[in-house]
């Protein structure tokens, strides 16, 4: 018995602080600070509020992002190996695999800043500097052809900027259309006299009387018909013809920015050696995969053996769209999305290529 009330009054001693502070404040602690606070406070608005002064342009961004990004998200934003791809994607959406890059899918210029400034460079995250996220913020837009070059990226022009996909997403609103529809007591009991059956499944046709390899043969042969239409569609594409007599020097200018995008791998001109990608000098009539001592890959290889040459349309292909224009190319440069810069820096190769 002396034991059980020893047990008794040790328990009570144990509750009854918290019974006499359950009401109270614990007393820890202090208020923060507002320098504090204002180091927490760095979530970044859609309509720029919380920006921080500062600018950066397209070009600074190149350099930057070479330095701190490009070995996991690649030169051109294309995404190394498994790293997530940054540019492109543009009309994908809608496919069973869309490309979802801050081009083609993210709809506020805020949530790009707001995860660069906050989590990147992976491994040194809040590293950068205002501008150095401006700078690199703006270079994605470039990289996805949404600004030129010579584009400044600010606090004061951010929330002016509209996003590719900006109206691509729409208020969730099935709480009030949807939610009511399967929200009701399920009937559990008597909810139906008897049940009849009324049809066969073989005689609505839901039931296949097909098997499974015609079915599949058919759903070949549906595709290759699809495809058919597109293919002719781009074989009567013409594509524009720059003629280096005829060639405007601002054309060559312009062609000399874009060839900036491809600087990092090639050369051209009368110094121009082979890189990590072959020269480009006097690639005009040119046949593919033939610059000696360059170590092709094989889809290049195949394509010189089969006698393939750099005529206007190969080139121009290449230039929009390379892993399509020669399936198996190693190149991670995505293309050159818009004609004008295809056809300026054609001019530029062949005025000082040639």
């Amino acid at each position: 018995m002396l034991k059980c009330l020893k047990l008794f009054w040790a328990a009570a001693v144990l509750v009854l602080p918290v019974t006499v502070f359950a009401g109270d404040k614990l007393g820890l602690g202090r208020a923060a600070l507002p320098e504090e606070i204002a180091a927490w406070d760095v979530d970044i608005r859609p309509n720029g509020a919380g920006l921080p002064a500062g600018s950066g342009d397209a070009l600074y961004g190149e350099e930057v992002f070479a330095d701190k990004c490009a070995s996991c998200h690649g030169d051109f934003a294309e995404g190394v190996d498994n790293w997530p791809v940054l540019a492109g994607g543009f009309g994908t959406l809608g496919d069973k695999d869309p490309v979802k890059t801050v081009g083609s899918y993210w709809p506020y210029l805020s949530t790009v800043w707001d995860y660069v400034n906050r989590s990147m460079p992976f491994g040194e995250a809040q590293s950068l500097s205002a501008d150095e996220v401006y700078a690199i913020v703006a270079y994605m837009l470039y990289s996805n052809d949404l600004v030129d070059e010579d584009f400044v990226l600010s606090d004061t022009n951010f929330a002016e900027f509209e996003m590719h996909n900006a109206r691509g997403f729409v208020v969730d609103d099935r709480p009030e259309t949807e939610y009511a529809l399967w929200r009701s007591e399920p009937c559990m009991q008597d909810c139906k006299d008897r049940v009849e059956i009324t049809m066969r499944a073989s005689i609505l046709d839901v039931t296949p009387d097909e098997t499974a390899a015609e079915s599949t043969e058919k759903s070949e042969a549906a595709e290759v018909a699809a495809a058919a239409p597109a293919a002719e569609k781009e074989a009567v594409v013409s594509p524009a013809v720059v003629d280096e007599a005829a060639a405007s020097p601002e054309l060559v200018a312009a062609g000399k920015k874009v060839f900036r995008k491809c600087k990092a791998c090639h050369q051209v001109g009368p110094k121009a050696k082979s890189r990590s990608g072959p020269h480009l000098n006097n690639i005009l009539g040119r046949g593919i995969g033939t610059i000696d001592g360059f170590r092709y890959s094989k889809a290049f290889k195949k394509a010189a053996e089969a006698g393939q040459v750099w005529d206007m349309a190969q080139l121009v292909s290449f230039l929009a769209n390379p892993k399509k224009s020669i399936k198996g190319t190693k190149m991670s440069f995505s293309g050159l999305k818009k004609e004008k810069d295809i056809d300026a820096i054609i001019a530029y190769l062949n005025a000082e290529g040639a």
